[in-house]
């Protein structure tokens, strides 16, 4: 009999944390539907292609997103469907430290997003954020360190589109 109790009470109390975490609303990272109104969405930028846009539609393929007619940003009112100007990013480097040298050791990196969200009714929101990485800099191993800064920005790219998304699910926008 002593050897079951433990057991039935490992059991007990996972259903009970299971329990209490479902019914606070917890949910896994990524585990949303993208509101309907954003089925069908037009993406343009400022020019042809950036690693910004071509990432966030990327994204948006994997929400089952029509991402339509993105070629002309003049026509973008014209359309029945919500509009995403995404405008050009920016990406600065701080100095944190130095080795004993005096040759940069480290960077902060601060990669900053700014987009636009016209809906059909024409009203137009604004959105900037910022993200930020440190960078560490050898320059013994300048090659491999030029790869790792742009494997960081293609993953900062896509958190930026992850984030982009995310903003147009929280299903707060007018018709």
């Amino acid at each position: 009999m002593t050897g079951r109790s433990p057991r039935r009470l490992f059991w007990l109390l996972l259903v009970v944390a299971a329990l209490l975490t479902s019914g606070c609303g917890f949910k896994l990272r990524n585990d949303f539907q993208l509101d309907p109104r954003f089925q069908k969405v037009r993406v343009l930028n400022a020019s042809q292609k950036t690693p910004l846009t071509e990432t966030l539609i990327k994204r948006l393929d994997i929400y089952s997103a029509d991402v339509i007619n993105r070629s002309n940003p003049k026509q973008h009112h014209e359309f029945s469907v919500p509009t995403l100007f995404v405008m050009p990013e920016r990406l600065e480097r701080k100095l944190l430290s130095l080795f004993p040298t005096g040759q940069v050791a480290e960077y902060e990196l601060l990669y900053y997003c700014q987009y636009q969200l016209q809906m059909p009714n024409g009203d137009i929101q604004d959105y900037s954020f910022e993200l930020t990485r440190e960078y560490q800099d050898d320059p013994d191993q300048v090659l491999a360190k030029s790869r790792e800064l742009n494997l960081i920005l293609s993953e900062m790219r896509r958190q930026a589109a992850d984030r982009i998304i995310r903003q147009l699910s929280k299903n707060k926008y007018q018709n």
